[in-house]
């Protein structure tokens, strides 16, 4: 038996990506879903209907029991979509008490406006437990290519080093290269933001508008995410590195990226419902796009991308429309952030 164990909750594309990788690190994994069909069907078959391709290791268990995934573990990995997490580590018990969490969730809840590590400490606490230190893992991160293990660089973000160290040596695998950092909130910010940029992105997409629109989005919608995050007392950096800048490009360009694939379906005249319907997916930029104007507000801050996409998929706002609007905004000169 291995000494360190990691156990992983949500048995969705990243949840079983991170198990992989943590097990050939040398951990011993489990993982536990919240819906036992699911973890059912993944324990008989050790394959995922969402990871084509993919056979779970032997070694990593499978659990149908949340008392004994969480039995004796060194960290715990959050995997549950922002918007689920809280009703879904409600349901944990006392085992995820005063253990390290790193989570690859990305999203700011719509209720509460609190970040992955917040909502996992909030909950933690109102159990009566001590929360464990938080530590959030994000950047480029494609799943169906970490399947595959081509190569991937990730930032584990923390305000206890001691935990983003931890998790960078525990992924000390040949596909994977672990960056340390101390900016949580940007990290996390970042994280969140960038899947409403990548709906912007999908809709240049299936408007057919092109590579020069398509790029502007990127550049702006950074420059959006950059001046929320400065606004709330993250640093600027944080928003050109790994987590992202790095993440933005992969989610805006990347055919798998399911945030872009929503957009392009928009932008092509499918409606978000009907598409929300046939994805059978989360698709995290949605209800993100919510939050970040609720952010805005609170902070003051001009986001005009992500205005627009909120008009599109809540206020019946045309696509294109949309782009004239932005298109013929006031001219003024370029600045990044504040």
């Amino acid at each position: 038996m291995k000494e360190r164990t990691v156990t992983v909750i949500g048995d969705g594309q990243m949840g079983l990506v991170m198990a992989d990788a943590f097990q050939r690190g040398d951990s011993n994994v489990r993982v536990w879903g919240p819906f036992p069909e699911n973890v059912q069907a993944l324990a008989a078959t050790r394959r995922s209907p969402r990871l084509e391709g993919m056979e779970i290791d032997p070694a990593i268990r499978i659990e149908s029991d949340a008392d004994a995934a969480l039995e004796g573990a060194s960290l715990i990995v959050n995997a549950i979509p922002t918007q689920f997490i809280r009703p879904v580590w409600g349901r944990l018990g006392k085992g995820m008490g005063g253990v390290p969490v790193v989570s690859v969730a990305k999203g700011i809840e719509n209720t509460t406006l609190l970040r992955p590590s917040e909502i996992i400490s909030e909950v933690v606490a109102q159990a009566g437990l001590e929360p464990g230190s938080m530590c959030a893992l994000s950047g480029p991160t494609i799943a169906t290519e970490l399947v595959e293990h081509l190569p991937a660089v990730m930032v584990a973000a923390a305000t206890d080093s001691s935990v983003s160290s931890l998790v960078q040596s525990w992924l000390r695998v040949p596909w994977m290269r672990i960056y340390t950092h101390d900016d949580l909130l940007g990290v996390e910010l970042a994280g969140a933001a960038k899947n409403v940029i990548a709906l912007a992105a999908g809709m240049v997409d299936g408007l057919g508008a092109g590579d020069n629109a398509k790029s502007a989005v990127l550049a702006r919608g950074l420059s959006e995410i950059t001046a929320l995050g400065e606004a709330m007392g993250a640093r600027p950096e944080t928003f050109f590195g790994v987590a992202g800048v790095g993440d933005l490009a992969t989610t805006c360009f990347s055919p798998h990226g399911r945030n872009r694939t929503c957009g392009e379906a928009i932008g092509g005249g499918m409606t978000l419902d009907a598409f929300l319907e046939s994805s059978g997916s989360v698709i995290e930029g949605v209800a993100t796009t919510k939050s970040m104007v609720m952010l805005a507000d609170r902070h003051a801050v001009e986001m005009p991308i992500t205005r627009a996409i909120h008009a599109i998929l809540f206020e019946g706002l045309d696509p294109r429309k949309a782009i004239e609007r932005l298109m013929q905004r006031d001219p003024k000169a370029e600045s990044i952030g504040h």
